[in-house]
């Protein structure tokens, strides 16, 4: 009725039913080991269900080539801590809080004069063309690289590099007008 090519298709689509369904018993403890190892290494408790997430999603890719590995537990617990490694290296550094050191030492003086000109800088800010606006944004809050905001943008590496150095240049023009 199947023919053998029919029937060879009937069986590979049971044995990948198979696969999915093994997969997806075993998963809820891969996940739960994955969530436990990325806590014990030191992530927070969102940061280790996002590393879980990652990992199921790196083992489903794999899910044909598990049955060679001795323990996939083992193979979760490496995954997640170095998840929980690439996840530290993508977050900005924390600086101190310069603000608090700011108030600390300061005078009244000195925090108005602060105040003021975080609010002249902003309105010069919001008097840039958009691109870069955008651009600045993407580069020193997001801390994005040239080669990630080209491929976001759809522009090329040394546009961005162009663009950036005009957004920087415009914007010391205008402090430099300010402090004359």
């Amino acid at each position: 009725m199947f023919g053998f090519v029919g029937l060879v298709c009937l069986i590979s689509v049971e044995q990948e039913k198979m696969d999915k369904s093994a997969f997806e018993q075993k998963a809820r403890t891969w996940r739960e080991k994955a969530v436990s190892a990325s806590l014990h290494y030191g992530a927070g408790k969102e940061e280790a269900e996002d590393i879980a997430q990652d990992v199921m999603l790196r083992l489903w890719q794999m899910h044909d080539e598990l049955e060679r590995y001795q323990s996939v537990e083992a193979i979760v617990t490496i995954m997640a801590r170095h998840q929980l490694r690439n996840h530290q290296r993508r977050k900005p550094d924390e600086a101190l809080d310069e603000a608090k050191l700011i108030r600390i030492e300061t005078s009244p003086q000195t925090l108005l004069e602060i105040k003021e000109d975080e609010v002249w800088l902003e309105k010069k800010l919001q008097q840039m063309p958009t691109t870069q606006r955008t651009l600045l944004y993407m580069r020193q809050v997001e801390r994005r690289s040239h080669e990630e905001i080209a491929q976001l943008l759809g522009i090329e590496t040394t546009s961005v590099s162009t663009l950036l150095a005009r957004a920087r240049r415009t914007l010391l023009e205008e402090i430099k007008r300010r402090n004359k």
